[in-house]
């Protein structure tokens, strides 16, 4: 049996030790990738990539949707730093929407 690949998204928790040496609290919120570790023991099959696929759709989902309303917001306000926050906005979402989509479906 083949093991999971998400195994390998924990590492970038690491990143998160880059907020201790620059003073930059953004980078703590990268010790949130240490969760997926716990998918070290998980064996792959069919299920679990069909999962991974439908919470995968999801948080594309969400990133056209958001992208959609930052685009139109920097078009009204004619301002394009609209764009800095919409990223930032946009990675922790896709990374909530994956991981609890995943939780969802793996019930």
């Amino acid at each position: 049996m083949k093991k999971s690949w998400l195994k390998y998204l924990g590492f970038l928790g690491f990143l998160g030790l880059l907020g201790i040496f620059t003073d930059n609290i953004g980078f703590f919120g990268f010790f949130g990738f240490f969760g997926f570790f716990s998918y070290t023991r998980v064996v792959s099959d069919e299920r679990l990539e069909a999962n991974i696929n439908k919470a995968a759709r999801n948080a594309f989902f969400v990133f056209l949707s958001v992208f959609v309303i930052a685009t139109v917001i920097a078009g009204i306000i004619e301002d394009i730093s609209v764009y800095t926050y919409a990223f930032i906005v946009l990675v922790i979402l896709q990374l909530v929407t994956f991981s609890f989509s995943l939780k969802f479906y793996e019930k």
